[in-house]
C-alpha cells in the first residue's frame, strides 16, 4: 500500500478529569497508579451507592472563574472550554480563529444533563442538542467553521481521531481540534445499571473476577496539524499513522464474540500504517471490565497476532468516559510514547480472559515507538487508530 505523504502531527493535548486539569497532571498520577474512581453514596447520580469517577464541582468551577468569563456555560461546556484553553496556551503556533482551523466534537450525550428541569430551565432548550454545543464551543473560540459532531457510541473518540486525520490528509484544512467529552448524570449511570453492567467495585479490566464497568466523566482535547512548523520544537513528534472503524452488526448492546469486527478495524489500521504486527510497541486496549467485551477483545488481539504486545487498560483510573474515551486514552498512550513509560492497569490481579494477551500489571519504563489504541462500542462498533513516534529534525 502506498503510504500517503500528507503527514498529520500532535501538535498540543489536554486532559480534564478527576485526576488533574491538564496532561501532565493526569499522567504524573497514572504512573504512581492512582485511581480516580471512587465509592459516591447520596450522589445525584445514583440512588444507589456506586463506582464512578467524577470531577469535584467546586474544583472545576475555581479553575473556570479564573477565566473571567461572564457567559454562562453547562457543566460539560465548561470542562470543554477549560480543556482546549490549556491546549491552545501549549502551542501559540494553533490559530483557532482561522478558516483552516476546524473543531470536530465527539459525546455520546453532551449536555444530556439539560433534560433535568431544574437545570433545563438556566439555558435555551436547543443547548441540549449535540450539534449546539458544537456550535456553543466554536463561537466561544471565535472559529467560524461549521463544527462536526461525531457520535458512535464508545467508539466515538477514536472515530473522531481518525476523522481529523483524513480531512486533515485531504488538506482541506491545517489544524482540527479534536473534542472528546462527556458528563456523569442519573441518565447514564441508570442505564447502564439496568443492564446490570455496574461494577460493585473499582472496575477489573480484563481480570478473572471482573464484574462490570466503573463510570466516568472527563474531556479530551488533542490538536492535529499537517503542517510540521507548527509543532512545538522537542525532540519527538508524534504522528497519527493509520485508522479504521467497522461494525460486526452482531447486536444493539453486545459485542461479536468471535471479534471479527474489531480484528478488521486493527488490520486495516496497520496496513494503512504499513506496520508489520510485530512493529507495534504498546496496545491502549478498550478494556471495559464487562465480560463480553474483554473477551472479544482479547480474541482480536490475538488474532491480529498482537498477543505478546503489551496492553493496558485505563477504565479503572477515569471510569468508562463515554464519547471521551478514546480521545482522554489516546492523549495517554501520546505521554506513554513521550516518556517510555507504560502505564499499569489497576485493579488487574489475574488474567481471565478466553486468549492469553499481555496486560500491563504494573508500571514500568519501556521504548514505545508504535502504539495502537483500539475501542469497541454498542451497536457492534470497533475502532482503531495508530500513533507513531519520530525522533525530530535537527
Amino acid at each position: 500500500m502506498t503510504e500517503n505523504l500528507t503527514k498529520v502531527y500532535v501538535a498540543a493535548d489536554n486532559i480534564v478529569s478527576p485526576l488533574g486539569f491538564t496532561s501532565a497532571d493526569n499522567f504524573e498520577c497514572l504512573k504512581k497508579m492512582q485511581t480516580g474512581v471512587r465509592l459516591l453514596e447520596h450522589s445525584n447520580i445514583s440512588s444507589e451507592p456506586v463506582y464512578a469517577s467524577v470531577i469535584d464541582n467546586d474544583k472545576l468551577n475555581t479553575a473556570f472563574s479564573k477565566l473571567n468569563i461572564s457567559e454562562a456555560y453547562t457543566r460539560l461546556e465548561k470542562m470543554i472550554i477549560l480543556s482546549v484553553t490549556d491546549a491552545l496556551n501549549q502551542n501559540k503556533n494553533i490559530d483557532i480563529t482561522s478558516d483552516k482551523a476546524l473543531l470536530v466534537f465527539s459525546s455520546t450525550k453532551g449536555n444530556i444533563d439539560l433534560l433535568n428541569e431544574e437545570e433545563g430551565k438556566k439555558f435555551d432548550k436547543k443547548r441540549v442538542y449535540l450539534w449546539e454545543t458544537a456550535n456553543v464551543i466554536a463561537r466561544y473560540f471565535k472559529n467560524s467553521n461549521q463544527p462536526i459532531v461525531v457520535s458512535n457510541a464508545c467508539i466515538s473518540g477514536v472515530l473522531a481521531i481518525i476523522l481529523g486525520k483524513r480531512l486533515l490528509e485531504e488538506k482541506r484544512y491545517d489544524t482540527i481540534l479534536v473534542i472528546g467529552a462527556d458528563s456523569m448524570t442519573h441518565f447514564v449511570v441508570s442505564g447502564f445499571q439496568s443492564f446490570k453492567a455496574v461494577s460493585n467495585e473499582i472496575a477489573k479490566p480484563y481480570d478473572a473476577s471482573r464484574n462490570g464497568i466503573s463510570l466516568g466523566e472527563g474531556c479530551g482535547t488533542i490538536i492535529l496539524t499537517n503542517n510540521e512548523a507548527k509543532v512545538i520544537k522537542t525532540k519527538t513528534k508524534i504522528s497519527v499513522k493509520g485508522g479504521a472503524s467497522s461494525n460486526d452488526a452482531n447486536h444493539i448492546s453486545g459485542p461479536s464474540r468471535t471479534g471479527d469486527g474489531l480484528l478488521l478495524a486493527i488490520e486495516k489500521t496497520l496496513k494503512e500504517s504499513n506496520l508489520k504486527p510485530s512493529e507495534v510497541d504498546f496496545i491502549s486496549g478498550h478494556g471495559t471490565a464487562t465480560l463480553f467485551n474483554d473477551d472479544m477483545e482479547s480474541l482480536a488481539i490475538t488474532n491480529a497476532k498482537l498477543d505478546k504486545v503489551p496492553m493496558n487498560s485505563l477504565k479503572s483510573y477515569f471510569g468508562h468516559t463515554l464519547g471521551a474515551a478514546g480521545v482522554i486514552e489516546s492523549i495517554v498512550g501520546i505521554h506513554s510514547m513521550k516518556e517510555n513509560v507504560l502505564i499499569g492497569t489497576y485493579n488487574f490481579d489475574t488474567l481471565g480472559v478466553t486468549a492469553p494477551i499481555n496486560i500491563i500489571k504494573e508500571t514500568k519504563i519501556s521504548g514505545v515507538n508504535n502504539c495502537l489504541k483500539t475501542a469497541a462500542g454498542f451497536g457492534g462498533c470497533n475502532a482503531a487508530v495508530l500513533f507513531q513516534k519520530m525522533e525530530a529534525a535537527n
